[in-house]
């Protein structure tokens, strides 16, 4: 049975290094310290260049699922702050309770048939994550929420590209809970752990589990993948979140979460046609959710930029606002005085 095990795991291995070379690759991690210290970092790795900025949402904002006529509604129970894309999507963000989610590119997905003005209600995957931020606190909550499957999440190409947008969610909690979520063969498949601490793009979630326990086996002292291969990201992301300090000084936690995101990392230039799962990290974030700080990290620039929550208005009575980082702004430390008055940004909508 052990031999068995052990085949099935090297093959699945195999499967991963086969697959992974399709895919535009992004890294998740989630770090546990002591006394409640829990820490989410992520990177954004994209062939070209993809512009964000970050945006102050407060509570009460009217919300359209932009799939036709019978999208979903909802008017946001809580405050975030998020990174866009091309200021059409929610890529990265968290909320005032803590609660981060992370969108990452998964060229497995496939998401459930949909008709627009139909039935059914769907919510377009624009705001997939801008929902889960703006209705639930923890990740028990939206685990129990999306379980029920109310409305089908749709997708369509990027605006102005032939790109099919593919991916797949991850969530984290200030109490340190883990979920993924993923549409395989139109059906929502659901990854509730708190030990799900580390995840990259492709293959499945299902089948990066496999590849971790394939290298449990071999000490990371002795030897890690290097590669820029989703597969080999996510062994070494699994290694060193477990491997650095488990402390409750924020410093040293936050340099330790920094130093293992950047190592997952690939450096600005570095591409490949044959092979687009090698593209370069664009930026990077990390959400304190202990103290509510998020952080955002863009490779061009060489000040990393925060916010502290505790300086924002997300009450119903406060503004919309952006902090404008798309051209490379310079900010340098803790920057929620520069967030402008700006009118919200549209989600794309289904094609």
């Amino acid at each position: 049975m052990k031999l068995k095990n052990k085949l099935s795991a090297a093959l699945a291995f195999l499967c991963i290094l086969l697959f992974s070379e399709k895919v535009n690759p992004c890294t998740r991690i989630v770090y546990e310290g002591l006394n409640g210290t829990i820490i989410t970092a992520r990177s954004m790795d994209w062939r070209g260049e993809i512009p964000a900025n970050l945006w102050l949402f407060p509570r009460g904002i009217e919300r359209f699922g932009e799939a036709g006529n019978n999208s979903v509604k909802w008017k946001s129970k809580y405050g975030s702050v998020i990174t866009s894309s091309w200021d059409i999507a929610s890529s990265d963000g968290m909320n005032e309770k803590g609660l981060v989610g992370n969108l990452l590119w998964l060229v497995e997905s496939t998401y459930p048939k949909f008709v627009k003005d139909s039935q059914q209600k769907g919510l377009a995957v624009s705001l997939w994550l801008q929902y889960v931020l703006d209705n639930f606190s923890t990740v028990s909550e939206a685990v129990s929420a999306l379980e029920k499957k109310d409305f089908v999440v749709a997708s369509s190409h990027i605006p102005g590209t032939d790109i099919f947008a593919t991916v797949h969610l991850s969530l984290s909690d200030a109490s340190g809970d883990n979920a993924i979520f993923e549409y395989i063969n139109g059906n929502l498949v659901i990854h509730h752990d708190r030990k799900y601490v580390a995840m990259t793009n492709s293959p499945i979630f299902e089948h990066q589990l496999a590849i971790n326990t394939y290298w449990q086996s071999i000490p990371g002292t002795i030897m890690l993948p290097g590669t820029n291969r989703a597969a080999d990201r996510f062994v070494r992301a699994s290694y060193y979140i477990d491997a650095i300090p488990k402390t409750d000084n924020i410093r040293t936690a936050l340099s330790s979460v920094f130093g293992v995101i950047r190592n997952c990392s690939v450096p600005l230039g570095i591409s490949s046609e044959t092979e687009p799962n090698i593209s370069s990290t664009r930026w990077r974030t990390v959400a304190d959710q202990k103290n509510l700080v998020y952080y955002f990290d863009n490779v061009l620039n060489p000040n990393v930029v925060w916010v502290e929550f505790s300086k924002l208005d997300f009450s119903e009575k406060g503004k919309v606002k952006k902090l404008s980082l798309a051209n490379n702004e310079n900010y340098s430390g803790e920057s929620s005085m520069n967030f402008k008055p700006t009118p919200p940004f549209k989600f794309a909508g289904l094609d």
